[in-house]
């Protein structure tokens, strides 16, 4: 039998699924969800909802599929689509979008991202920075283009980083700064001094600001504020999104990338060979459900908030010390005041314990740092208020 090799090993071992003898590594999301699976526990662990798509966007879907439009749509994708996400971004942002030469359709949020940084990094002696804990498909992604990934990590309870040990990882070898906001796994909106910083250390080092915004309309206590509208960024600054988590479609993988001209294209030339096009009967599903009434954005995050408040007053009654967050689908919690000194232990207990599944935050952390998350556990809040009751009931009940 062959040896694997090449770059596929190099982004294994990134996203830490390999030992240094080349032997597989299980996933802790995996495992996770294999043990919910046997014990009959509640899964808060992997980040995808219970519930459906707004009913217009399932319909859409339905119709484009009746209607014939299952074929290859065009290469950047469904016009229709690209002047929705044109529309989107200037209604909620401001930003103005030429939707032929400035946007581009990808098959979810993470292909944008790997075609981004294989467009733009040219190997070991180029570096991309990004906040720690981190969304574990940057490591591989870094990791398969051959380049040198920098972290930075965010402290608890709010996450926020350190700027001096920002202004250290950002320099002249920095090819793109990734920033992740609202951030997986914290749920950490970041503040606008750090999104200042960033800006102000890309200009600095010339560096490309690409930014991860799928949980853009999942915030609690602010609007959203692209990176991409602070003065001095629209220029440098990738901006990628999708649908999965707006409207819950997460099997559909419709994502997008949007900012200057020159930068789209060689995303372009990279996307173009890896899915060529995606997705086609969902496109329109997609710009159906970005035209939606700002009522409905709005519902969509209350109900998200609405799961977090639940959740969090349920780890509050259970002895865990609690980080609230300002977006996405997560929480996360501490839980040292119950005794943890190791959160991959406790997670691997905790379903037999309390009929619950978590993920250890070590999981999205490097080597150097997992000592500052050891005892820190993430929770999904994006599950149905019956199932939030029940787990918080069963971990009130448990400890």
């Amino acid at each position: 039998m062959h040896e694997v090799s090449g770059a596929w090993r190099r982004a294994a071992r990134g996203a830490g699924l390999l030992t240094e003898d080349g032997s597989a590594v299980p996933t802790i999301f995996a495992e996770m969800s294999a043990l919910a699976g046997r014990t009959g526990a509640l899964n808060l662990g992997q980040g995808f909802p219970d519930d459906d798509a707004p009913a217009p966007v399932l319909e859409a879907a339905r119709e484009a599929i009746a209607s014939g439009r299952n074929q290859y749509p065009p290469g950047r994708g469904e016009p229709d689509l690209l002047a929705a996400i044109a529309e989107h971004q200037a209604h909620w942002y401001g930003i103005p979008l030429d939707p032929e030469t400035e946007i581009l359709v990808t098959a979810g949020a993470t292909e944008a991202l790997a075609a981004t940084i294989l467009a733009l990094v040219d190997g070991p002696d180029d570096e991309v920075v990004v906040f720690e804990p981190y969304y574990d498909a940057y490591a591989a992604l870094v990791a398969l283009a051959g380049a040198r990934l920098v972290t930075v990590p965010l402290r608890w309870p709010d996450f926020q980083p350190d700027l001096d040990r920002l202004r250290a990882a950002v320099t002249d070898r920095t090819r793109i700064i990734l920033v992740n906001d609202p951030h997986n796994p914290t749920g950490a909106v970041f503040s606008r001094e750090v999104a200042g910083e960033i800006v102000r250390l890309a200009d600095r080092h010339d560096a490309v600001i690409v930014t991860d915004e799928v949980y853009e309309h999942l915030t609690f206590d602010q609007p959203h504020v692209p990176l991409s509208t602070l003065p001095g960024a629209a220029d440098r600054t990738l901006s990628i999104s999708s649908a999965g988590k707006t409207f819950s479609v997460t099997g559909w993988k419709v994502g997008w990338i949007s900012g200057p001209a020159e930068l789209v294209r060689a995303v372009l030339a990279v996307k173009q060979w890896l899915t060529y096009v995606n997705a086609g009967p969902f496109q329109p599903a997609v710009a159906t459900g970005l035209r939606l009434p700002d009522a409905t954005f709005t519902a969509i995050a209350a109900r998200l908030r609405a799961g977090r408040d639940t959740l969090g007053a349920g780890l509050r009654a259970a002895g865990f010390a609690v980080s609230t967050p300002a977006g996405s689908y997560f929480t996360v919690a501490d839980a040292a005041p119950l005794g943890a000194v190791d959160a991959a232990a406790f997670c691997r207990e905790l379903p037999a314990r309390a009929g619950v599944v978590a993920i250890p935050l070590t999981a999205f952390a490097s080597e150097a740092h997992r000592d500052e998350y050891a005892t820190l556990v993430r929770f999904a809040a994006c599950k149905r208020p019956d199932v939030l009751e029940e787990a918080s009931a069963r971990l009130a009940a448990a400890f």
